[in-house]
């Protein structure tokens, strides 16, 4: 059951696929302090970029929505996405810079989520996200196709982080794992009992997304490598894709921590938390709890 005392959602299956990818640094994504900017955008291998595209029903003759909303620099990261799907072959590719609240719901842009056969939510900031999507038909509609149908929702860096029903906004890595330091919201919701962090070995985020999950043992941390993503199926099943690395953090078996206890800025601490590495090729089971080395250990 739900707080609210109602059925929890997707209790079905859901039959669409979701693509979370761990990013990489781009000067349209925010970033904390201590880590450098690069000069050019680079959002991720085209390996990951070719499975998205694989996993779409139409393949390269795919409708597919670009949606910029996170980025500071929309027009720049469009193009760049445009340009990259066009050198796989996909030209039926719209770009869409939703800036403000009142534009999801525009019956345009209803109309294209409609009909469009996956969607591709780019990096930046994810608090961009919740606040704009958050509560519109536009995002109902994209739960209900995905819920529904064999469609397939995308998202790098921020857009990775948004996809879950909890969802980490703020945090530092150099503070993490003193109490209060990570910032929990409410994400876009595609997938429930998870929280989802990029950028994760490169910014050293151990800290942070083990902090998120002592506060929440219910969730799964599921910390995503630069170049690197999962793929999502039946609403639990991971597939790791990409060239880096993906740490599981699993919170049910914590026997102790004291973060209801101590003072706000207090070190924490955690008995038990398990924690899994995988690479390409590697599933993982986000209802069961468990790892496989490959699809043919899954039973």
């Amino acid at each position: 059951m739900s707080p609210g005392g109602g059925e929890k959602p997707f209790a079905m299956k859901p039959k669409g696929k979701l693509i979370s990818i761990g990013g990489n640094e781009d000067k349209g994504t925010a970033i904390e302090p201590n880590f450098a900017q690069k000069d050019f955008l680079n959002f991720f291998e085209f390996g990951i970029l070719k499975r998205f595209i694989k996993e779409l029903p139409a393949g390269v003759d795919s409708h597919i929505e670009v949606i910029t909303t996170a980025s500071s620099i929309p027009e720049e990261v469009g193009q760049n996405y445009l340009d990259a799907f066009g050198k796989l072959g996909c030209t039926g590719v719209k770009v869409m810079h939703i800036k403000k609240r009142e534009e999801p719901d525009h019956p345009d842009m209803l109309e294209r989520i409609r009909n469009c056969h996956g969607v591709m939510f780019t990096g930046g900031n994810q608090m961009r996200l919740s606040m704009i999507f958050g509560g519109t038909r536009f995002l109902q509609i994209l739960q209900e196709r995905y819920r529904n149908e064999n469609f397939v929702i995308a998202g790098t860096s921020a857009g990775a982080m948004a996809m879950s029903n909890t969802m980490i906004y703020q945090g530092s890595s150099s503070v993490a794992l003193l109490k209060g330091e990570v910032k929990i919201t409410t994400g876009l919701g595609f997938m429930n009992d998870v929280i989802i962090d990029s950028h994760f070995v490169t910014r050293g985020r151990f800290g942070r997304l083990a902090e998120a999950v002592s506060g929440n043992p219910g969730c799964i941390g599921i910390g995503l490598g630069e170049d690197t993503g999962v793929l999502v199926t039946e609403g639990h099943m991971l597939e790791a894709i990409g060239s880096g690395l993906i740490i599981i953090f699993d919170g049910h078996q914590i026997r102790h921590s004291n973060i209801a206890d101590v003072e706000h800025g207090a070190p924490l601490s955690i008995e038990n938390l398990v924690i899994h590495v995988m690479a390409k090729g590697n599933h993982y089971d986000v209802a069961g709890r468990r790892f496989f080395a490959s699809a043919s250990e899954i039973q």
